[in-house]
């Protein structure tokens, strides 16, 4: 936790009044709406919030942050977390369920700023990537992932049947091993009819990775920037 709570303490620096911010979704996100919501009260600020996910509609809603929309403004910041970050700091995200509207945010974001823990670093992105799927193309995008991944349709907890996204979707995590190309990943999985959307976030969307330790936070970002 200590990890999270640095990174979310140095992610406030880049918090200024009047700013609109993106809120990305997880436990990593909720630590810094909660430091941002004393941020509020002490100096009596007035930020505004668009919502990744239901989740972070509610926790923006409990610290004082004013929730808005792409329709009537755009983001000055995106601030989210991570599954994985290899050493390019491309990432892996959707963990939550929220990769679709994570990913509209960042691009429409002017700079996005992804914090994590040092356990979610690695070299490589490894671990499954999730998709959302519209229910009516699932049978056909299940069948082509098959053919470069192995597919797995994620269950939803404390119910019976598929874990269903904000959106009305299914996930699916694929796993392809070590991503030796996330870039190419992303773009394969893309062009598959019936894909909304992929939880591969690659560095070029990214200004910077805070990445928190025990003790201390840090700014990383891309070599190109």
């Amino acid at each position: 936790m200590n990890g999270k709570y640095n990174a979310s303490k140095l992610a406030l620096s880049l918090i200024k009044d009047e700013m609109t911010i993106g809120i990305g979704s997880g436990s990593t996100v909720e630590v810094f709406l909660n430091l941002l919501g004393e941020k509020i009260r002490n100096e009596r600020l007035r930020i505004y919030g668009i919502p990744s996910s239901y989740q972070a509609m509610l926790v923006g809603l409990r610290n004082g942050i004013i929730l808005t929309d792409l329709a009537e403004r755009q983001p000055d910041i995106c601030i989210d977390g991570a599954d994985q970050v290899d050493s390019q700091l491309n990432c892996i995200k959707g963990g939550g369920a929220a990769l679709t509207r994570e990913k509209i945010l960042a691009h429409a974001s002017e700079k996005v700023f992804i914090l994590v823990d040092e356990s979610k670093l690695v070299e490589k992105l490894s671990m499954p990537v999730p998709i959302e799927v519209l229910p009516f193309a699932y049978g056909y995008v299940f069948k082509k992932l098959s053919s470069i991944c192995k597919p797995k349709l994620r269950e939803g907890k404390g119910k019976v049947g598929p874990l269903i996204t904000d959106n009305g979707n299914f996930i699916i995590d694929c796993d392809f091993g070590v991503l030796s190309d996330p870039e190419a990943i992303e773009a394969e999985l893309n062009s598959i009819a019936g894909i909304v959307e992929n939880g591969v976030f690659t560095s070029e969307l990214i200004d910077a990775v805070i990445v928190g330790s025990d003790s201390s936070a840090k700014f990383r970002k891309p070599e190109f920037r």
